[in-house]
């Protein structure tokens, strides 16, 4: 049995408005999941190769890197599916969400849920995937996450997302400084304090 045989899978898409930060979160876990050496710069937008991506700044093709997770014996790799956030490129998303078995809609601390997170959250629910929502830039001065989550709950009602669908996890994050909690108030954890068996590449 080959290693790849050997290890569970998962395949999740992130999807979010334009700007509400998924490719800084891809670039944390790139970075805290060792895919630079210590003597290496982290990448910014790592994952926006693209010539018109790193040109306009925002992510057009959806982009997948790879984590294995997990005590020896017992690993899953998730591969991690960087989506677009502009509505332009709304048929990109509706592809990758037809392909993954889950998905983490990050929406602004801040800004709350805009026209494209429920462009995309329609896309999903309709797919029948079950988001884990993740309220991110809570580090921000003016974040108001109680009330962006309040938001998320009104938009998945409106959308008549199924019961299992309502019954959502919710993670608070500061993709920018690499942690997640699952309360507002921490404690705040970063791939870094995980096992070394933490691996991350692109593919």
């Amino acid at each position: 049995m080959t290693e790849t045989n050997a290890l569970s899978m998962r395949n999740i898409a992130i999807i979010a408005h334009v700007d509400h930060g998924k490719t800084t979160l891809m670039d944390g876990m790139l970075a805290q999941g060792g895919a630079y050496r210590e003597n290496e710069a982290r990448g910014e937008r790592a994952m926006d190769s693209n010539p018109q991506e790193k040109e306009r700044g925002i992510t057009i093709l959806a982009k997948c890197t790879s984590i294995e997770y997990g005590a020896e014996g017992n690993q899953t790799r998730i591969n991690v599916v960087d989506t677009p956030g502009h509505a332009d490129f709304g048929g990109e998303v509706e592809r990758v969400l037809s392909m993954v078995d889950g998905c983490l809609l990050l929406v602004d601390s801040m800004e709350g849920a805009m026209p494209q997170t429920k462009f995309v959250l329609t896309k999903a629910l309709a797919q029948g995937l079950k988001p884990i929502v993740v309220i991110n830039k809570i580090d921000r001065p003016n974040a108001r996450p109680a009330e962006v989550l309040d938001e998320v709950y009104e938009l998945f009602m409106a959308l008549g997302a199924s019961e299992e669908q309502f019954d959502f996890p919710v993670v608070y994050a500061s993709g920018r400084d690499g942690w997640a909690s699952l309360t507002t108030d921490g404690p705040t954890e970063n791939l870094k304090k995980q096992p070394s068996r933490f691996q991350c590449w692109l593919r």
